[in-house]
């Protein structure tokens, strides 16, 4: 009978997965069959396979799953994160539909999101950049302003205790955040993309950094798009926090918060207690949805 050990995928490659055991050593792992759904953070039983190399065998279930969406394939970023911290700067302009998509992600796993606004030194843009976040601090979520390149200390706090996942587009300083948080991380990485006979892995995989404190930090490759084409319209519209109070409160019961007489939420938007922009951004996701469901229908 071959020998097993418990380890936690702190690396994904494709179908490669560098996966810490125990002890802390590390194996460079693959799955069986074609089609692989291993996601950095999982926890994993593996098989040895050779001088350091395994086989994950099996995947331990998962306390959330952070992935993105579309008619054609689904795209796993973090298994068991606790928190995503979303990444925007001054400059270069983040997304704020990209933002606002990667909280729905968050809330339908019940994750605690958090949202960073980088080099906060730049005068010019500033104050636009913070008002564009203000809408979503309005409805609770935090916003941590710093400049990444001189200190972290204000994101330190949020990170104790918790497994963050990194998200957000490329160029906001996600890497330099990284490499403050885990001095050493650049050259960690490039040890594993020789390992892997490729220099092209260091921006485009998901890997798993412990930090000196109670905590860890899964870093991703910039996104320029998060699909939702796994949720359902009841869980999308749960995911919109300030929709709760009025799920259930529509005439009827369902209700698309579209043009439907007695809708409680476009009630609530023409109260200002919901905004126009918000709304408009759940009715573009559900009809996204609706087009993806058709297409495999």
């Amino acid at each position: 009978m071959k020998r097993t050990s418990d380890g936690q995928v702190i690396a994904a490659h494709g179908r490669q997965y560098e996966v810490e055991l125990a002890d802390g050593s590390t194996l460079l792992c693959f799955t069986r069959g074609k089609k692989s759904h291993v996601a950095c953070g999982d926890e994993v039983v593996v098989e040895a396979a050779g001088k350091g190399q395994g086989v994950i065998v099996s995947v331990a279930p998962r306390r959330t799953l952070l992935y993105r969406s579309d008619a054609f394939r689904q795209k796993l970023i973090a298994a068991n994160a606790t928190q995503v911290v979303i990444v925007t700067a001054v400059k270069p302009s983040f997304g704020e539909e990209l933002v606002s998509r990667c909280l729905v992600a968050a809330e339908h796993q019940g994750m605690r999101a958090v949202l960073v606004l980088n080099k906060i030194d730049l005068s010019e843009g500033a104050e636009e950049a913070r008002a564009r976040l203000q809408p979503l601090r309005a409805l609770g979520y935090e916003v941590v302003e710093l400049h990444a390149k001189a200190s972290i200390a204000p994101l330190r706090p949020y990170l104790h205790g918790q497994l963050s996942v990194l998200v957000g587009q490329s160029g906001m300083g996600k890497s330099t955040l990284i490499n403050a948080l885990v001095p050493g991380a650049r050259a960690a990485t490039r040890e594993v993309s020789e390992a892997l006979d490729s220099g092209k892995h260091t921006t485009t995989h998901t890997r798993l950094y412990r930090l000196d404190a109670d905590g860890a930090v899964i870093d991703s490759p910039g996104m320029q798009e998060f699909g939702l084409a796994h949720l359902s319209e009841e869980e999308l519209q749960r995911a919109f926090v300030e929709f709760r109070p009025y799920i259930g409160r529509c005439r009827f019961r369902d209700c698309r918060h579209d043009a439907e007489p007695g809708c409680a939420v476009r009630a609530a938007c023409q109260a200002g207690a919901v905004s126009e922009q918000r709304l408009a951004l759940f009715q573009s996701i559900r009809k996204a949805n609706a087009e993806a469901a058709r297409f495999f229908a």
